[in-house]
């Protein structure tokens, strides 16, 4: 699998990263997108469904441990409530996308922050027109 290239994309661009993207951190493929953030160079935005998600596996392994270095990589990121505005633009984009609920949510956050891409390992967001996706 290709590294994920940030070419194209602004000046310290905004980037929704997905949940996949954020448990395999480490994995080589995300490697140049987490160096650009180190560097100060991109921000970062995760919803609070990614947050459940990614904290699930340690949590129900009960591997504190884990689970606090995943909250040690996410405290420097923007955080993404599910509110009621985007609540509704996920349902409109599961009535007009064919996304599952979590990845409706996902493409209404980055939408509604201007994020200028959403980072994920899905491959299901074929239909969005308004919003760069980047795979890992």
């Amino acid at each position: 699998m290709e590294p994920v290239s940030l070419e194209g994309l602004p000046e310290n661009p905004l980037l929704l990263i997905d949940s996949a993207p954020i448990i395999y951190v480490l994995a080589p493929v995300f490697r140049p997108v987490v160096e650009v953030h180190a560097k100060g160079l991109a921000r970062f935005a995760l919803t609070t469904v990614t947050l459940a998600e990614v904290l699930t596996g340690p949590l129900g392994q009960r591997n504190e441990v884990l689970a606090e270095r995943y909250r040690s990589t996410l405290r420097s990121w923007f955080v993404v409530d599910l509110d009621p505005e985007i609540a509704e633009s996920a349902a409109r984009l599961r009535a007009t996308c064919k996304l599952e609920l979590a990845d409706a949510v996902q493409a209404a956050s980055a939408l509604t922050i201007g994020a200028d891409a959403l980072i994920t390992h899905d491959r299901d967001f074929s239909g969005l027109r308004d919003l760069r996706v980047l795979g890992v």
